[in-house]
C-alpha cells in the first residue's frame, strides 16, 4: 500500500515490487515493510508512512512514523545510517507504543536504512521480521537488500507522491544540473518563457519563492 495525503491510493507496480522483496527476502522472515519520509511543509522531525506492505500494518506504521524514534535527537548524534535493533529494546518512552504494536504481529528485530536528503532529513525504510536475529550476518544481508533497491524503489514512490508534473520535474532537474533557463529551453527545445512557466508552476506547488527551494524540496519529495 502506497500511502498519500490527504488521501489514500494503491499501486499496482508497487505492490509488485514489495511482493517481490518480501519473497527474496523469506529467509530472514521479514514480514512488513515500511518507508518514511519527511513531510515537507512541516518541521523537520515529522514524517509520515509513504509506503507500507503488506497494507494490515498500516496503524503500526502510522505508530512509527508519530513517534520521536530516530528523528532530530537522533540525526544530530551522527548515528549510523544503518540501524538493527530487537523492537524489546530500551528506547524512548514515547516510542514504546509503536514497538509494542510491532511485537503483537510477531515482529522480533527491524533494520533501519536512512537515505538522507537535504537539511538533515531523511527517508527511512524499515524492514520487520519475525526472527530474533543473534548475530550481524542476517540483519547486514537485509540492509544491504534495502540499498541495492532504493534507487528503483525511490523512483517509483517520487512518481507517485510528487505533486510535480513531468515537465516541471524536468525543469528542475535541468536546473538542478546547474543549467539556465536558456540552456535547459534549447535542450529541451522550447522557449526560456516556457522553461520559466514551469518553474514558477513548480515553486507554487512547492510552496516557496525561489527555485532553489523548489529544488531543495524536490529533493525531499525524493524527485532529484
Amino acid at each position: 500500500m502506497l500511502t498519500g495525503t490527504p488521501a489514500n491510493f494503491e499501486n499496482d507496480e508497487l505492490d509488485e515490487m514489495f511482493t517481490d522483496w518480501l519473497w527474496a527476502l523469506k529467509e530472514f522472515s521479514i514480514m512488513g515493510i515500511v518507508v518514511l519520509a519527511p513531510v515537507i511543509f512541516s518541521e523537520k522531525q515529522q514524517r509520515h508512512a509513504i509506503a507500507v506492505y503488506p497494507p494490515r500494518l498500516l496503524d503500526a506504521a502510522k505508530q512509527l512514523a508519530d513517534s520521536k524514534d530516530f528523528c532530530d535527537t537522533w540525526s544530530a548524534s551522527r548515528s549510523p545510517l544503518v540501524v538493527w535493533q530487537t523492537l524489546s529494546s530500551s528506547g524512548r518512552v514515547d516510542a514504546a507504543s509503536w514497538r509494542n504494536l510491532w511485537c503483537s504481529f510477531g515482529c522480533q528485530s527491524f533494520v533501519r536504512v536512512a537515505f538522507e536528503v537535504p537539511d538533515q532529513r531523511s527517508f527511512e525504510c524499515y524492514l520487520f521480521s519475525s526472527s530474533n536475529w543473534q548475530t550481524r550476518n542476517e540483519p547486514s544481508m537485509v540492509a544491504w537488500s534495502a540499498l541495492n533497491i532504493w534507487p528503483e524503489l525511490k523512483q517509483k514512490l517520487s512518481a507517485v507522491i510528487s505533486p510535480l508534473s513531468p515537465r516541471e520535474l524536468q525543469c528542475l532537474r535541468l536546473a538542478f544540473a546547474g543549467l539556465t533557463a536558456r540552456e535547459s529551453a534549447d535542450k529541451i527545445e522550447c522557449s526560456e518563457r516556457t522553461v520559466n512557466f514551469h518553474i514558477t508552476n513548480a515553486m507554487g506547488k512547492l510552496k516557496v519563492d525561489s527555485k532553489v527551494a523548489a529544488i531543495q524540496r524536490a529533493m525531499l519529495l525524493g524527485c532529484l
